[in-house]
């Protein structure tokens, strides 16, 4: 179940409240009459199964909420409830395979901000890697990859290329067109650092590293590898399941190759960087393409959900027109649904 807050002008709230009150999937509906004082309003509070979650949000985008109060959400863990499990009856599907779009896109805008902690991140997980790469370590390379905060970016911008939203395009471009060179030049003035202090060997061979070789050598598993681990990686993004996240974080080798173009750069090793560029670059691209191919499907469901939800009956009961959206398109709104 996901829980609600909804804080509207009387006459919204009025209309909101008519609405929850004939879905099937919303349960629990409280009311608190002029209870708000900023913006000054009431409070609707309820509880939705997840599955309709989304649709019901749209709904109340319709009565133009958003714009006169606010709409949170929170999920709720558990609860022991005849009212909620005939809710969640209600609403067809599984509550694991709903996708609570509003959420995507919060936290994907969030994971696209370029920061200073995002930098630190960055550079960070790429000096760990690098010391896995002088040494030979690979546990060293596994930290590195769980360190890395690029997959924030990535996400961000399937989200963006599925829903059109080209500012978060911008943002997530510019997260990582900027944070894989700056991580990769510092990751240059370390090694050469660590070559003046003398800790790497006169005689050390950037190419003699046979546990960590695979990183300045792709192939066809490395695509494989990246684009499964992208569809995991938006999965566990639409389905709230972070532990999974930790899995595709492994599975990829951006950080490591990018470190690798670094301190091969460093010792001379143009070879050992062109592969390890072609690494990074096979990665990036597989996870992208796998992204948006799941992002893509996933919204179609979604859609196909909603247009079947505008000729719901319940929708009158709150004023909203059958078989369409009242939603006026507004540039750098989040698309309508009903006409996509």
């Amino acid at each position: 179940m996901v829980h609600l807050r909804i804080v509207a002008p009387h006459e919204s709230a009025g209309r909101a409240l008519e609405l929850l009150e004939a879905s099937g999937s919303v349960c629990n509906v409280i009311l608190m009459e002029g209870a708000a004082r900023k913006p000054a309003g009431d409070v609707i509070l309820c509880d939705v199964a997840r599955e309709d979650a989304s649709v019901i949000v749209d709904d109340l985008r319709e009565l133009d909420i958003p714009a006169q109060g606010s709409i949170a959400m929170e999920y709720v863990d558990t609860q022991i409830s005849d009212a909620a499990d005939r809710a969640e009856q209600h609403a067809p599907g599984l509550a694991s395979d709903a996708v609570i779009w509003e959420d995507v896109e919060h936290r994907s805008q969030e994971m696209t901000e370029f920061s200073l902690t995002f930098m630190a991140f960055m550079v960070l997980s790429m000096l760990i890697a690098a010391v896995g790469i002088l040494l030979d370590q690979p546990i060293l390379i596994v930290g590195a990859m769980v360190v890395g905060p690029e997959f924030g970016p990535l996400a961000g911008l399937c989200v963006a290329l599925v829903e059109e939203r080209r500012p978060l395009v911008k943002r997530s471009l510019a997260a990582l067109g900027v944070g894989f060179p700056i991580g990769i030049a510092v990751t240059v003035l370390v090694t050469l650092a660590f070559r003046g202090m003398g800790l790497i060997p006169e005689d050390f061979d950037p190419n003699d590293h046979p546990l960590t070789n695979f990183i300045s050598n792709p192939d066809f598993f490395s695509f494989f590898v990246a684009f499964v681990a992208g569809v995991a990686g938006v999965l566990s993004l639409t389905s709230s399941k972070s532990g999974a996240l930790i899995g595709v974080l492994i599975s990829v080798t951006t950080i490591p190759a990018a470190a690798n173009v670094g301190v091969a750069s460093a010792l001379g090793e143009w070879g050992e960087a062109g592969g390890a560029l072609l690494q990074l670059s096979i990665n990036l691209a597989a996870i992208v393409l796998a992204g948006v191919a799941t992002l893509y499907m996933q919204r179609r469901f979604y859609v196909s959900r909603r247009r079947k939800h505008l000729s719901d009956p319940v929708r009158e009961a709150a004023g909203l027109p059958l078989g369409k959206s009242s939603r006026s398109v507004v540039i750098g709104a989040p698309p309508d649904t009903s006409e996509r």
